[in-house]
């Protein structure tokens, strides 16, 4: 904003952007770190959870199998 008034670029018209852009970048950071360990966990439970389903429905027809269909 100032650096088009002025002309030039010091570090006094230049520093308040700067502490600006890294104040935010900071704060997106702080939102993004634990929501990427979040959903991490969650999709790795999601994926024992499935593992362990299709593991029962697998038992689950084989028992269904031996006893129901003796062909």
């Amino acid at each position: 904003r100032g650096i088009g008034m002025r002309g030039s670029a010091t570090l006094a018209v230049v520093a308040p952007g700067i502490s600006e852009a890294l104040i935010a970048t900071a704060a997106g950071l702080a939102a993004a770190i634990p929501a990427v360990v979040a959903y991490n966990y969650y999709i790795n439970r999601l994926k024992v959870l499935n593992s362990e389903m299709e593991n029962f429905a697998s038992e689950f027809l084989n028992i269904v199998e031996r006893h129901f269909l003796k062909g």
